[in-house]
């Protein structure tokens, strides 16, 4: 069956959020958003594109940093309106330099940064 990104559930923006996680170790990398032409770009690249909310474009990971996501697999939730991406990291996935997003950990009730900047 050839997959058409128009049964997933967009927002009202058109957009769906994409979780990238890594391949191998399953670790969470980052969330941003997809529209249904970043997906197919997506699929027919094998490299990971997005939909800047903030440049209103196209923003194919690693084209300007060289952190660059190679898609392995997407998968779909079960109510269709979240993809997860899992994909080789080059890099560093988060605009800060560090390997994720999720760097900052609730612990006690306090904030605290659990990942180092990548050299």
């Amino acid at each position: 069956m050839d997959f058409d990104p128009s049964t997933l559930k967009f927002n009202e923006a058109g957009l769906i959020p994409a979780i990238a996680q890594d391949a191998v170790t399953g670790e969470v990398l980052m969330m941003a958003w997809m529209n249904a032409d970043a997906i197919r770009q997506t699929l027919s690249t094998a490299r990971v594109t997005y939909w800047s909310r903030s440049r209103q474009s196209f923003w194919r990971k690693g084209d300007t940093s060289g952190h660059v996501q190679e898609l392995v697999e997407m998968r779909i939730d079960c109510d269709r309106d979240c993809l997860l991406m899992q994909v080789n990291q080059i890099g560093a996935a988060c605009h800060t330099g560090r390997r994720s997003c999720f760097y900052t950990l609730i612990e006690d009730g306090k904030e605290k940064v659990t990942l180092k900047v990548m050299d």
